[in-house]
C-alpha cells in the first residue's frame, strides 16, 4: 500500500499510479508466513477462506512492468513480489468503499502453499510500510486495528513500539 516504497528507484521508479482503495469481495486472513530475503523478515500474505475482507490499494501499473519477461533491465512487479518462488499472481474480486464491485481487471499476489512457513516473524521496518500505506490511503480505523492485532500475534514484542501505531 505504501506508494513511496512501491515507486522508489529500487522498485517501480514512479511508474505506479494510485487509483483507489478497495477491499476484497471474499474473506481472507492476513498472515505473516512467507520469508522475504529482500526484507529479511516474514512478509504478509492473504490466506483465502477465513478471516475477513481485506483492504488494499489499486495501482495502475504499465503492463511491461508486471512480468519479468517484459520489464527488461527494469524491476518488474513479479520480481518485487517473488512471483513463482513465494507468491502467485492471481486475479482478485474487489469492491469499493460503497460496496460497488470493481469492474476493472485487478491482480494481486497470494502466497504459494509450498512457500508458507510457521514460526517466522516480521520486522518493525516492514510493519512501518504497511501502516504508512494504511494511513496514507485513509483505510478505516477498524481495519487498522485488525492489522495491528495480526502483527502483534506474529511479533508480540512490537507492542512496545508505540511509534508504529500512532498517527
Amino acid at each position: 500500500m505504501d506508494a513511496d516504497r512501491l515507486n522508489s528507484s529500487k522498485r517501480l521508479n514512479g511508474r505506479a499510479t494510485f487509483f483507489r482503495a478497495a477491499l476484497t469481495r471474499d474473506n481472507y486472513q492476513l498472515e505473516f508466513d512467507l520469508w522475504s530475503n529482500y526484507n529479511r523478515c516474514a512478509a504478509s500474505d492473504l490466506v483465502e477462506g477465513s478471516g475477513r475482507r481485506i483492504w488494499g490499494v489499486i495501482y495502475e501499473i504499465p503492463d511491461d512492468l508486471i512480468r519479468r519477461e517484459t520489464a527488461g533491465e527494469r524491476k518488474s512487479l513479479d520480481g518485487i513480489e517473488g512471483e513463482g518462488s513465494n507468491y502467485e499472481r492471481i486475479n482478485i474480486a474487489l469492491v469499493f468503499r460503497n460496496g460497488r464491485p470493481v469492474t476493472q481487471n485487478v491482480m494481486t499476489y497470494i502466497g504459494l502453499e509450498s512457500a508458507r512457513e510457521e514460526n517466522i516473524q516480521t520486522s518493525s521496518e516492514y510493519v512501518r510500510h504497511i501502516f504508512k500505506g494504511l494511513k496514507d490511503h485513509s483505510i478505516p480505523k477498524g481495519y487498522i486495528n485488525y492489522v495491528k492485532t495480526r502483527v502483534l500475534e506474529n511479533v508480540p514484542q512490537l507492542q512496545n513500539t508505540p511509534e508504529l501505531w500512532e498517527s
